[in-house]
């Protein structure tokens, strides 16, 4: 047990010193991390967390609101809030 609790401290010590010295220098000198295809999953993923978010907050169709309905202001602020905190990190 010590031995795979070793091992996977391990990775996570490398996978976390490639980041320091590949993608946290890019990052700061401005290049893109992700491809262009990585910044469409992401804003899909955005796309439908906001959709969501306005389901719960009653805009759903169980509480007889449209499907398709936008999101509403405050799921939005929610996400950016979220992208700030990841955005000053880099």
């Amino acid at each position: 047990m010590l031995s795979v609790l070793l091992g996977m401290l391990l990775c996570v010590g490398l996978a976390l010193a490639v980041l320091a010295l590949v993608a946290v220098p890019a990052r700061r000198q401005g290049r893109d991390v992700l491809s262009e295809r990585g910044e469409q999953v992401i804003e899909s993923i955005r796309e439908r967390q906001l959709r969501a978010d306005a389901a719960n907050d009653g805009g759903g169709p169980a509480a007889g609101g449209a499907p398709d309905e936008l999101p509403t202001q405050a799921s939005h602020d929610r996400l950016t809030r979220r992208d700030d905190v990841v955005g000053a990190l880099g």
